[in-house]
C-alpha cells in the first residue's frame, strides 16, 4: 500500500527582516533597542513603502521597542525609566517620534494614542549614499548625552538622548568619601571632566598616588589637572614621572599620552 510522502515540519529559514537588539551603556545605566531590519531590495522607501504622514512601526514585524535604565530626555522631552514602543511619523521636512506603552502591539495594530508617553519632532537629514537595511545605532557617546541615529535609504533621523547624572554622581562621591575605601582617582577624574574645584581634584590625585605609587595612569591624571590649573612646570614634572612608570610597566600608550600632554604645555 502506497503511503503519502512525509514533509519536514517547522523548516527554519532566514528572516527577510532579521531582528537585532543593540544595547549601549549610557550615563549610569544603559539603553536597549530591539527592532527588525527590512531591506530596500530595489524598492522606493520613503514616501512609498514607508508612507509620509502616517504612523510607522519604525522597522518591520513587531513594533520596535526601546528600554531606558533611568529617566532620560529625548530631544528635550522627558521620558521616565522603562520600556516603550518606538513609533515614528516620517515626513519630508522632519519626523515625529512617538513613545507608547503598547508593548504587546504587533506593529501599529493595537496602537492607542492615550498610551503615548512622549511625542516630539526631530529633523531628517539626507545621506550621500543609500543604506540598504534599516539601521539604528548610537553615536557621539558622552557621559550624559548621545545621539541615536535611525537610517534607511538616503534618510538619517538623529535623536539626542540626555541624562541628568551630575547630582547622582556627586552624591555618590560625597557618600563614598565618608567610607574607609575612598575613590580618590574616580573623584579627581570626575572633578576634572566636569570643570569643578581643581585644587580638591589635585588633593585627591595626590592621595591616589600615595595609595598606588606605581600607577602611571594616576600620575597622568594629576598632570592633566595641573595643566588645566595653569601649573605647566608641575604638569611637566608629573607627566615625566608618569612616562618613567609607564616605561617600567611597558605601556607605550601612556608614554605617548604623556608626551602629547607635555607638547601642549
Amino acid at each position: 500500500m502506497a503511503t503519502a510522502p512525509a514533509f519536514a515540519q517547522g523548516i527554519k529559514m532566514p528572516a527577510p527582516s532579521p531582528e537585532q537588539t543593540i544595547k549601549q551603556a549610557f550615563a549610569l545605566s544603559e539603553v536597549e533597542v530591539t527592532y527588525s531590519r527590512p531591506a530596500m531590495k530595489g524598492r522606493t522607501i520613503m514616501g512609498d513603502l514607508v508612507p509620509y504622514g502616517k504612523l510607522w512601526r519604525t522597522g518591520a514585524n513587531a513594533a520596535t521597542k526601546i528600554k531606558f535604565g533611568e529617566d532620560v530626555k529625548l530631544n528635550g522631552t522627558l521620558v521616565p525609566k522603562g520600556e516603550y514602543v518606538l513609533y515614528s511619523i516620517p515626513n519630508t521636512g522632519g519626523w515625529e517620534i512617538v513613545l507608547n506603552k503598547g508593548l504587546k502591539n504587533w506593529g501599529i495594530d493595537g496602537y492607542k494614542q492615550e498610551d503615548d508617553v512622549a511625542r516630539f519632532k526631530t529633523e531628517a537629514q539626507d545621506l550621500p549614499f543609500p543604506i540598504e537595511s534599516f539601521m539604528i545605532l548610537f553615536e557621539n557617546i558622552r557621559p550624559d548625552a548621545m545621539t541615536m541615529m535611525m537610517m534607511w535609504d538616503k534618510t538619517l533621523v538623529p535623536i539626542e538622548i540626555t541624562a541628568d547624572i551630575d547630582g547622582k554622581v556627586m552624591a555618590q562621591i560625597d557618600e563614598a568619601m565618608k567610607g574607609e575605601k575612598k575613590p580618590y582617582f574616580q573623584a579627581a577624574a570626575y572633578y576634572l571632566e566636569t570643570n569643578r574645584d581643581l585644587k580638591k581634584a589635585l588633593t585627591w590625585a595626590d592621595a591616589a598616588t600615595k595609595e598606588n605609587p606605581k600607577a602611571f595612569w594616576i600620575y597622568h591624571l594629576k598632570a592633566k589637572i595641573q595643566a588645566k590649573a595653569g601649573d605647566k612646570a608641575g604638569a611637566k614634572a608629573t607627566a615625566e614621572q608618569s612616562i618613567a612608570l609607564a616605561k617600567e610597566a611597558k605601556n607605550a600608550d601612556y608614554v605617548a599620552l604623556n608626551e602629547k600632554l607635555i607638547a601642549t604645555l
